[in-house]
């Protein structure tokens, strides 16, 4: 049903999407403590935040395909969204306790401390969600192509 061209496109797509995210993973803990810690954080849990951000370039790469193949993704980029800043939350929440350090006026101490000593929880909730997120997407995309064959 889909063509080499369509697969290319979800292929990179997907790739370019997860890069952006562990780009955005760097960028956050960079900014928050510096580029020392943010290497020193992500080899620590380099295993989450990769998978996190693979499984967030899988659900863009099938929801590209899918677009491709249907022409028209209405409503497909919910699913992608709420699952995609799930993970993005749960990347983020490996550096959120250092921000106590930044804004101690806005009283956000409790909300930090909460994501701090959380934090392997919360990987696993994002990591979930991009399961739940890939399960859909594969399921519109099977759906889809099994009505086009009947």
């Amino acid at each position: 049903m889909g063509n080499a061209k369509t697969t290319t496109r979800s292929v990179v797509y997907g790739g370019g999407s997860a890069l952006a995210l562990l780009g955005v993973y760097f960028a956050v803990l960079t900014f928050v403590s510096g580029w020392s810690f943010a290497t020193e954080q992500f080899s620590t849990f380099w295993y989450f935040v990769i998978s996190l951000t693979v499984g967030f370039g899988i659900q863009i790469a099938l929801y590209q395909y899918l677009k491709g193949l249907v022409h028209s993704g209405q409503g497909m980029g919910k699913v992608v969204s709420v699952s995609g800043t799930a993970s993005t939350a749960a990347m983020i929440s490996c550096c959120a306790h250092y921000l106590v350090n930044l804004v101690p006026v806005l009283g956000v101490t409790g909300l930090v401390t909460f994501v701090a000593q959380y934090q392997v929880e919360l990987f696993w909730v994002g990591i979930l969600s991009n399961i739940i997120g890939i399960g859909y997407m594969a399921s519109r995309i099977i759906k889809f192509k099994n009505t086009v064959a009947l």
